[in-house]
């Protein structure tokens, strides 16, 4: 016999490995290094854009590297040094020696931008906004030590909003506004500020007219900041009262000046039309099988057999039927039956003959055998009558 080759111990018992640990265990110490470096880009809460710079500190003509993370993925950047902390804005920064980068698919971005000397003098900041899309702009203190430093100063100018793209109203219309609901739409522009002083939670008006009227105006405020030469989407609510339709006219207010109108279009509540051409069928025919309903409720009735139209003609052709047959003795005689009158015949015409009776007999009586008849024999029968039963 042929023994089995022996499983080694170490084999057979061996442990668990504790992979989860040990991952846990590497993670922290990257996060740990990371944290020690300083170095590396610090990452956007809650999916914020963030920007990181190299060095804080640095002379004219020195180069750094800008890293950002939490931008949308492949957007187009702008990377610009500006001084003032870029109050007034962009007329403060180095426009010429500024960097253009697109983001990657995880919205992360690195560049090189040469630190040049700003138009205004410090504090200075790098500028990344947007080139597209959604507006959004990080600033980065940097210090340059060869630049002038002044006071920042006091934003006293006057905010100037105007319209950039055409307006437009989104939304589409439901089944319950087909029945009258109110219509609702969202008008969206893009507005811009042109003046010098940044513009912090604007407050719109929106009017609605129909038609020659006069527009209705509702205030409408819109949550965000617009800085100086800076640009934003706007939208806000618009809604009509119940069953409204027609020509309608949505205009956009800012102060004094209106800055967009739009035309709204608004069809007809049809189904509520509909509802009242049923309405108008429905209910006559309602009333007309309710008032049928008491009408047959409270209708006097003809004997047991006035439930139904013609019941009361069974009793009369009974008694038709029973006037021809014949009167059984001790039986109370019935009511007499108004024989029908002749037919008037003209002169000269003979009289037609008179139409032979018959006397309708039930099946089980006839008059022979009725109760209580007496049949009685006129005579004998005679010895001398005689009786041929054929030919002898």
């Amino acid at each position: 016999m042929v023994a089995a080759p022996a499983v080694p111990a170490a084999r057979a018992a061996a442990p668990q490995r504790p992979v989860p640990a040990a991952r846990l265990a590497a993670l922290f110490l990257v996060v740990v290094a990371l944290i020690l470096a300083g170095g590396a880009p610090a990452v956007a809460a809650e999916g914020k854009p963030a920007v990181e710079l190299s060095l804080r500190e640095v002379a004219k003509g020195t180069e750094i590297t800008v890293a950002g993370t939490g931008w949308r993925p492949r957007t187009l950047l702008t990377l610009l040094v500006c001084g003032q902390n870029m109050i007034g804005g962009t007329n403060s920064c180095a426009n010429s020696d500024g960097r253009a980068v697109s983001t990657d698919d995880t919205g992360r971005f690195g560049k090189q931008l040469p630190v040049v000397a700003p138009p205004k003098p410090c504090p200075c900041v790098v500028a990344v906004a947007t080139v597209t899309g959604d507006q959004a702009q990080v600033l980065a203190p940097l210090t340059i030590t060869d630049h002038p430093v002044a006071a920042l100063p006091s934003q006293t100018g006057t905010a100037r909003l105007a319209v950039l793209a055409a307006a437009r109203l989104d939304g589409e219309d439901g089944v319950l506004t087909w029945f009258g609901a109110p219509p609702t739409r969202t008008l969206v522009v893009t507005v811009g500020n042109l003046g010098s002083a940044p513009v912090k939670d604007p407050l719109f008006q929106v009017g609605t007219a129909h038609g020659v009227f006069a527009p209705v105006w509702e205030e409408r405020q819109w949550r965000g900041t617009i800085a100086p030469g800076q640009k934003a989407r706007v939208e806000l609510d618009v809604g009509l009262t119940a069953g409204a339709h027609g020509d309608y006219a949505v205009s956009l207010k800012y102060g004094e000046k209106v800055l967009a109108v739009q035309p709204w279009g608004v069809d007809r509540p049809y189904g509520v039309t509909l509802f009242w051409i049923l309405l108008c069928l429905v209910i006559p025919a309602a009333v007309f099988r309710i008032g049928m309903a008491v009408v047959d409720r409270v209708r006097p009735r003809t004997g047991a057999g006035g439930r139904h139209r013609g019941a009361s003609r069974i009793p009369e052709a009974a008694a038709a039927v029973t006037a021809k047959l014949p009167r059984i003795p001790g039986h109370p005689p019935d009511r007499p039956v108004r024989a029908a009158r002749p037919p008037k015949r003209a002169p000269g015409t003979p009289a037609a003959p008179a139409p032979e009776t018959t006397t309708a007999a039930l099946p089980w009586f006839t008059p022979e055998n009725a109760p209580g008849a007496q049949t009685t024999q006129t005579s004998a029968p005679s010895e001398k009558s005689s009786t041929t039963k054929g030919h002898s």
